[in-house]
């Protein structure tokens, strides 16, 4: 538990750091898990606003993660609660005001909010003391609502929120919304760049980057684990990733609408012009600013390659998407990175990307069965795919399914 002059000193460096984060999911993982320190509660949720509903966005709850197997998330579903005074989160969205509720099933009555019980009864999980604070931009506009659950005493046992907790959240929450406006208008911002992509390739959707970069982090999380990256590198390479392997088809934009849009398979010419997407991509990277510019620079560029080497684009040239001296193969392309030559992301992004190709529909193919893509990622493991990936992959399939349903679309 924090002491005050903790709080306190944390409350100062919370601005600073939480505008370190420019992606809008591990921005609000880490607003969550800050909450609940601050007022040493067991669980919490964040609903964002989406006009006139609230979108249950994403939920942390200790006691429910230490009866899982160590390394294993919980996985939840998504829902929408409409803004209004029926529920809880929906009456701190409408008034604008947070409550603080020291039971939530000794709520009167009377009042216009009620508590959902279905949660509690589906996970078998004890709801007691609440607090929901709306995240309010500096002009009033709500985005969404914190929701802290369940507070704690030294001993672990469930106590009410205070009214110095309260207010503690009010402030906690205005700075962290200046933040999550912020990584709104950055998510938009990519989004608007994929669907540039979109209106030239209509495979190009926000909901498959959006599976994407949920894919590639998860299976970032656990490779770091297996090779001892810190826990500190990690906490900043996660960002990077995210958004990176969202943008991992960029360089589509500059390839025709003749061959992106032929409803037929490619000749070897429009193959050859298609595959330039790559280093097209990385191109928009070369001068790095950022961990993110060189993260965005390898997945464009690398998430083709494969594991045997028998990928694209290979050792080139970026610049002229000539093969570097040396890598030239007697047709004139060049040799394809194998291995470890390949940047983990850009194995990371090829699993990923592949896995949710196979698995959505497309204006060309429906979407395969799930246990052929699964048999299709298990046979290429060694060929196209990392194999060390690939055990990830599968140790981590049912939050993999998680991220699917909860980006449909």
């Amino acid at each position: 538990m924090l002491s005050e002059k903790e709080k306190l000193n944390k409350l100062t460096n919370l601005g600073i750091e939480l505008n370190q984060i420019r992606d809008l999911d591990i921005l609000m993982e880490r607003v969550l898990k800050d909450a609940r320190i601050f007022v040493n509660a067991d669980a919490g949720s964040i609903y964002i606003r989406d006009n006139d509903t609230l979108l249950f966005t994403y939920t942390q709850n200790v006691t429910l993660q230490k009866r899982l197997p160590i390394g294993e998330k919980l996985i939840y579903s998504t829902f929408t609660l409409p803004i209004d005074t029926a529920s809880i989160a929906g009456y701190a969205a409408t008034t604008g005001k947070p409550l603080n509720i020291s039971n939530v099933y000794e709520i009167d009555p009377s009042a216009p909010y009620q508590f959902s019980r279905q949660f509690d009864e589906s996970s078998g999980y004890e709801t007691k003391s609440m607090i929901a604070v709306p995240l309010k931009t500096a002009r009033g506009d709500i985005l969404g609502i914190l929701q802290i659950i369940n507070a704690q005493n030294d001993g672990h046992n469930v106590i009410p929120f205070t009214d110095a907790d309260e207010s503690l959240m009010q402030h906690f929450a205005s700075i962290a919304a200046v933040a999550l406006e912020r990584a709104q208008m950055t998510r938009s911002i990519l989004l608007r760049m994929i669907r540039m992509s979109e209106m030239r390739d209509p495979k190009e959707t926000g909901a498959h980057v959006n599976r994407v970069g949920g894919y590639a982090l998860e299976l970032y999380e656990q490779w770091a684990h297996n090779h001892g990256i810190s826990k500190h590198e990690l906490e900043m390479e996660r960002d990077s990733l995210r958004m990176a392997a969202m943008l991992h088809d960029v360089g589509k934009i500059a390839i025709s609408d003749l061959i992106l849009k032929k409803p037929g398979r490619f000749n070897d010419d429009e193959y050859q012009i298609m595959k330039q997407h790559t280093f097209l991509g990385a191109r928009l990277f070369l001068d790095s600013q950022s961990d993110f510019d060189e993260a965005a620079y390898d997945v464009a560029l690398n998430h083709h390659e494969r594991w045997d080497g028998k990928g694209y684009p290979g050792h080139i040239d970026v610049e002229t998407g000539a093969p570097l001296e040396g890598s030239a193969t007697p047709e004139g392309g060049a040799l394809g990175k194998k291995g470890e030559e390949i940047p983990i992301y850009g194995r990371i992004v090829a699993l990923a990307d592949v896995y949710d190709a196979l698995s959505s529909a497309r204006v060309y193919k429906e979407a395969w069965d799930e246990s052929e893509v699964l048999s299709t990622i298990a046979k290429e493991s060694g060929r196209q795919f990392d194999p060390e990936l690939v055990e990830i992959f599968f140790s981590r399939l049912n939050i993999l399914r998680a991220i699917q349903e909860r980006y449909k679309g």
